[in-house]
C-alpha cells in the first residue's frame, strides 16, 4: 500500500519543521509532498535542503490551491491513500497506524472498500479541537451548514459527513470519482466542499478518535480588536465561500440567498457598533463583506484582486 503525505505550507517555517519531524516517523508513510505557497520567510532555502522530501514551490494559490496541488501530484504518483494536512498540526508516532486499521477494520467488515475518508481527532493544548459533522443542512437557513457536529468526546470510530483539511487520510477511490479540492475558493470552506462531494459520491467518511494529532493554537493572548485586524482579510473568504456553499447547494431561496446575508450581518453589526471605540474594524470593510457576499451567491470564485 503506498501512502503518500501532503502538507501545505505558508510562512510558518518553525511549525513546518515540527509538522515534518512528527511525518518522518510514521513508520508506513511512503512519501512526504510539500507544496510551499510562495513562502518568504526561508521556507524554501529549508525545503531545497531536504533531500528526502518531494517538494513543489508555486506562488500562494491559498491552502485549496496547495491542496489542489499536493493531491494532484500525490494521486498522479500512483498514492492508494493521501494524507493531507496543514503545517500547524502534528500526528503523533502512532496516528497512522490507528488510521490503518480503522481502513483494515472497514475491509474486513464490507469485503469491498467503500471508505472514503478517515479524520484523526486533533488536541489543542491537551483538549479535544473539533469541527467534524454528522449531517449537511442545506434546508433551514436558520441553522448552520455544519449540522449534528461531534461532541468532542466520542470514544469510537464515529460516522461523519465533513471534516477539516487538517489530517484528512483520503482514498485514491475518492479523487478517481470526485477530483481534487476546488482550488478556486482559496482559503475556507475547501475542506468542507471537498467532503460533501465525496458524501454524495457515496463514500464513507469516519472519524477515528483513537489516531491523534496536536494542534498548534493561534492568538491565545491576543485582545479582540487585535485578534479582529489579524483575521479580517480572511473574513472575505469566509462570507464569499460559505455564500458561495449555500447558494450552489442550497435546497431553497433562504438558504441560497438569506442565510448568508444572516452570516455576514454576524460580521457588520459588531463592526458598526464598535467603530467609534475600537479599530478592529473600518468604514471600508463594510464594503469589503458586501462584496463577498455578492461575490458569493454570483458563485465569483477565484484570489481577492
Amino acid at each position: 500500500m503506498k501512502i503518500i503525505g501532503v502538507v501545505v505550507t505558508f510562512n510558518r517555517l518553525a511549525l513546518l519543521k515540527q509538522g515534518i519531524a512528527c511525518l518522518r516517523v510514521q513508520k508506513r508513510l511512503s512519501k512526504i509532498i510539500v507544496v510551499n505557497n510562495g513562502s518568504t520567510d526561508g521556507t524554501k532555502e529549508w525545503l531545497d535542503t531536504q533531500t528526502d522530501l518531494s517538494v513543489i514551490h508555486q506562488e500562494n494559490v491559498g491552502g485549496s490551491g496547495g491542496f489542489y496541488t499536493g493531491i494532484k501530484a500525490a494521486y498522479e504518483d500512483e498514492a492508494d491513500w493521501i494524507w493531507c494536512m496543514d503545517d500547524d498540526v502534528f500526528p503523533r508516532e502512532d496516528c497512522l497506524e490507528h488510521l490503518l486499521e480503522q481502513v483494515e477494520l472497514n475491509v474486513a467488515a464490507d469485503g469491498a472498500l467503500t471508505l472514503g475518508i478517515l479524520s484523526p481527532r486533533r488536541l489543542m493544548e491537551g483538549e479535544v479541537f473539533t469541527h467534524e459533522f454528522c449531517k449537511y443542512n442545506f434546508t433551514n437557513p436558520f441553522g448552520s451548514m455544519h449540522g449534528k457536529k461531534l461532541k468532542g468526546n466520542e470514544t469510537e470510530a464515529t460516522d461523519i459527513v465533513g471534516c477539516d483539511f487538517e489530517g484528512p487520510f483520503i482514498s485514491r477511490q475518492v479523487v478517481e470519482r470526485i477530483g481534487f479540492p476546488n482550488k478556486d475558493l482559496f482559503i475556507f470552506c475547501d475542506d468542507t466542499d471537498y467532503c460533501l462531494r465525496a458524501h454524495l459520491a457515496g463514500f464513507r467518511l469516519i472519524y477515528v478518535p483513537n489516531a491523534l494529532m496536536d494542534k498548534h493554537k493561534f492568538f491565545s493572548n491576543d485582545s479582540w480588536t487585535t485578534r479582529n485586524q489579524k483575521k479580517k482579510w480572511k473574513r472575505f473568504y469566509q462570507v464569499r465561500n460559505e455564500a458561495y456553499m449555500n447558494h450552489h447547494y442550497g435546497k431553497n431561496w433562504g438558504v441560497r440567498y438569506l442565510r448568508s446575508w444572516l452570516g455576514a450581518m454576524g460580521y457588520v453589526i459588531p463592526a458598526l457598533l464598535t467603530m467609534p471605540f475600537l479599530k478592529a474594524w473600518q468604514s471600508k470593510d463594510l464594503m469589503m463583506l458586501h462584496r463577498a457576499y455578492y461575490d458569493g451567491i454570483a458563485e465569483k470564485l477565484g484570489k481577492r484582486q
